[in-house]
């Protein structure tokens, strides 16, 4: 049996069986929910080394052959996305052990959580464009849930008006297949990729890829489509911002981006330059705009709130890049604002938990109290601002060295001066929580499980900078490589056969 499948019906089926688990006991509901994430973590891990082997292993869903059936693709870039939504689930999930301790029905909780982790796999791996977006209301409707899991107004108020704005965006996407299923008579990613290519670069092109890019905007949370993800962050309970900001928002919205833009309408630099160009622009709009908000806020989960908008547009400013070390800093970006900014949100949580506060005016003297927090805040800082040889600093690399060989000094330059902006933001979370003399110093340390979780990730941001070389020949490299080759992802379903293992 191919294990393809198992990447969403794993958690889907456990999602149905937390309810009843739940009714025996709450422990044995957070033991399964976290064997379950290690399980896929583990099995993310086999599938990188299945992509080594091969470029591209299909399963066919009741043995019917693309594209007559549903078929689950899962190439270098798919099983790049499997692995940092695993690492980022598996570490939630630790961590909420005590967090999630002073909510009532909790298996709830767990529920949902495996119902968007099933449907941020299926994304991952779908050859399907409805499937695509039927796994995508799945994880999207789960993360309305979970940002209005506390029930309290302000919960309620920021899950509506991100319910509102994502499900615009979900009914663009449907409006965009709907159209694109009236021209091709197909919904295979691949065969809409073979019909696309024979009808060319028409307005009707431009027009579905238009709104295909408004609706993943919204997902990404890239400006100006962004202001429900600062509302979102302070209501949604720690674990769940470490997951929407650490890979939610990259699956539903910048890996369906990529993966279209270069693999199905077979786009790069040399044949769009002005999209890509947009690319860049709206990138570069999110990095300064979100930056410069992120310095005025004064609530923890908000100021990283915004931390992730503007980092978001780093990982556009990549794939607008388009050649090879522009695309491959994208990837690494994913993976080092996944581990980072996944980091600083649990920071938050264990900060939240111990003191019930998310004032950065009320929080100072944490340093010594919170040792633990404090240094897990620092490395994924760090990272995040670029310092060698911590992950983040490889990622903007590639992206600066991608813009000088495309000749585009300018936005290298660019590129590293508005790191100052990351710099000053979060040196205003260092200053006044953990640096700053205060009240808070008699503050107990966080509960031992939420501390092992973000020592987890400060050792993968470690390692991840440490082994950078490794990660671009066996990670990195080839996901950039399965973009990069564009149509040639059809030829590659259709001429592969289901595989076993």
């Amino acid at each position: 049996m191919s294990i393809i499948p198992l990447y969403f019906a794993i958690p889907l089926i456990t999602a149905f069986a937390i309810p009843l688990l739940g009714k025996i006991s709450k422990t044995l509901v957070w033991i399964v929910a976290t064997v379950v994430s290690f399980v896929l973590f583990i099995l993310a891990l086999y599938g990188i080394a299945l992509t080594q082997e091969t470029s591209m292993i299909v399963y066919r869903m009741g043995n019917w052959p693309p594209p007559l059936g549903i078929v689950m693709a899962f190439d270098s870039f798919s099983a790049f996305m499997v692995l940092v939504i695993s690492i980022i689930v598996f570490s939630g999930c630790f961590f909420s052990l005590r967090y999630i301790g002073h909510f009532t029905g909790q298996w709830k909780f767990y529920t949902l959580y495996m119902l968007i982790t099933a449907g941020m796999m299926g994304i991952a791996i779908t050859g399907d464009l409805f499937n695509m977006f039927v796994f995508l209301e799945i994880a999207a409707i789960s993360s309305y849930c979970l940002v209005a899991f506390g029930v309290d107004a302000e919960e309620l108020e920021a899950s509506f008006k991100y319910m509102v704005m994502g499900e615009i965006g979900g009914l663009t996407f449907l409006l965009a297949i709907a159209l694109l299923y009236a021209k091709t008579s197909t919904l295979n990613l691949a065969d809409i990729s073979n019909t696309i290519s024979s009808i060319g670069m028409t307005p009707f092109f431009w027009t579905i890829l238009g709104m295909l890019l408004f609706a993943f905007s919204i997902k990404a949370a890239l400006v100006p489509f962004h202001t429900w993800l600062p509302d979102a962050h302070p209501a949604a309970p720690a674990p769940v911002s470490s997951l929407l900001s650490g890979i939610f928002i990259k699956v539903l919205g910048i890996y369906t981006t990529a993966r279209i833009v270069f693999n199905i309408f077979g786009l790069n630099r040399a044949n769009a330059p002005v999209f890509f160009n947009i690319l860049i622009g709206i990138g570069l709009l999110s990095i300064a705009w979100a930056g410069l908000s992120a310095l005025n806020q004064k609530d923890y989960k908000r100021l990283l709130g915004y931390s992730t908008v503007s980092q978001i547009g780093y990982i556009m400013v990549g794939f607008g890049i388009g050649n090879y070390y522009g695309v491959a800093g994208a990837i690494f970006y994913i993976l080092a604002h996944a581990l980072g900014k996944g980091l600083l949100f649990l920071t938050s949580g264990s900060v939240v938990h111990r003191t019930g506060t998310r004032d950065l005016d009320k929080l100072a003297g944490l340093g010594e109290a919170m040792s633990t927090t404090a240094w897990s805040y620092r490395f994924g800082a760090l990272s995040l601002i670029g310092l060698p040889p911590l992950v983040g600093f490889f990622a903007k690399l590639f992206i600066v060295l991608g813009a000088i060989k495309a000749g585009l000094l300018w936005l290298a330059i660019i590129a590293i001066g508005l790191s100052v902006l990351t710099l000053s933001y979060l040196l205003k979370i260092e200053n006044s929580v953990f640096m700053k003399k205060g009240k808070m110093a008699d503050i107990k340390k966080a509960p031992f499980s939420m501390r092992i979780a973000m020592v987890f990730l400060v050792i993968l941001v470690l390692l991840t900078g440490l082994g950078f070389q490794t990660l671009m020949d066996f990670l990195i490299g080839p996901a950039a490589n399965a973009l990069l080759r564009g149509v040639e992802y059809a030829q590659l379903v259709f001429g592969s056969f289901s595989l076993n293992f």
